[in-house]
């Protein structure tokens, strides 16, 4: 492993992507993210790779989709509205089992919103982004050391399971800097025998498809893609667990936000609040075996995200409805304070 460096949160996670292995990315400019492009406009050549600047967000969605049929390991990066435009063409990539990864920085919505921070994505990215029957793995990290990290877990669950995963970041996490430690260079990448790479007659054509125009087809399809969903949902989902075990209330939150949350936490506990913090790394999977773990000794949970409580619901599904599900959050591109949160904390303490 390589010395740490300090790099903005958007350029480690292009670099770290180049030392994934990927070879091909197709981006177009829009705030919070364009410093991934811009990184990759100067590296990916030094590196063996290809950077295109793609005329739109459609366009930039659909070269993923060509280059990852021939199974080369690409990506995409955007923010909220441009992955709005890209969900079509996501959706063309989950039917046709495709992996790519694409990340989405994310800015406040609806609309144009604003370009600072939020976390007003959610419910696009685990509700299965675009039309049809679909998951994508969506990975949030907190630090910009796990945002590395993770781009490598990313690509090579994709490739394993062959569906597009997302990074799902945000502003903050992309402008501010930190120390990070990057990965080697990956060398061994998984063998793709269903590639449109050519057959040199030596087999059969391969076909990227997701068009299927017998129904009793296409359910066979989506049912064959929802068992490696379950295969997905049991053995890919992640939390950290923080303070955890002996919690009277558990926040639940993520990304930038759940370092917000674990600063409330250490004063809540100097006030003698027992407090702990789930912090899904896999919003899809949804880590609900953690959930329901510690459901039991908790008498609530509390909904931290820069939103308007999107993943309560999940937290409640999770739980089946056991604990109550309270909110703590901010929207529009303002961040919650610890002293918001904390204040909520006292709240619900008293009850």
């Amino acid at each position: 492993m390589s010395e740490k460096v300090i790099m903005k949160g958007n350029e480690a996670l292009a670099e770290a992507a180049i030392r994934a292995g990927c070879k091909c990315f197709f981006g177009y400019p829009i705030t919070p993210q364009t410093e991934v492009a811009a990184y990759m406009s100067k590296r990916m050549a030094k590196a063996g790779g290809v950077y295109l600047q793609a005329e739109s967000e459609v366009a930039a969605i659909n070269m993923v989709y060509g280059a990852a049929a021939t199974g080369t390991r690409c990506m995409t990066s955007s923010s909220s509205p441009g992955i709005s435009l890209k969900s079509e063409g996501i959706s063309y990539l989950i039917g046709a089992d495709l992996p790519a990864v694409i990340v989405n920085m994310v800015r406040g919505g609806p609309g144009l919103g604003g370009i600072q921070p939020a976390q007003s994505d959610y419910y696009q990215a685990t509700r299965g982004i675009g039309h049809g029957d679909s998951h994508l793995l969506v990975f949030a990290p907190a630090t910009i050391q796990e945002m590395v990290d993770l781009m490598t877990d990313a690509f090579d669950l994709a490739d394993e399971y062959r569906v597009p995963a997302m990074i799902l970041g945000d502003g903050a996490i992309g402008q501010m800097m930190e120390p990070v430690t990057l990965p080697e260079p990956k060398a061994n990448l998984i063998e793709k025998p269903w590639a449109t790479n050519g057959t040199e007659m030596s087999r059969p054509h391969n076909i990227a498809n997701s068009l299927y125009l017998q129904p009793d087809a296409l359910e066979k399809n989506i049912r064959d893609r929802y068992e490696r969903y379950a295969i997905i949902e049991e053995k890919e989902a992640r939390c950290e667990e923080y303070m955890a075990d002996d919690a009277d209330i558990l926040i639940v939150s993520y990304g930038i936000a759940s370092r917000i949350a674990k600063s409330a936490i250490k004063r809540a506990r100097a006030e003698g609040i027992k407090v702990g913090l789930l912090r899904p790394i896999t919003l899809w999977p949804f880590p609900v075996k953690t959930m329901q773990k510690h459901a039991g000794h908790v008498k609530a949970f509390l909904d931290v995200e820069l939103n308007m409580g999107q993943m309560a619901d999940d937290v409640r599904l999770a739980i089946n409805c056991a604990k109550p599900v309270e909110f703590a959050g901010r929207t529009g591109g303002i961040i919650i304070t610890p002293e918001e949160i904390l204040a909520k904390l006292r709240e619900m303490e008293a009850k």
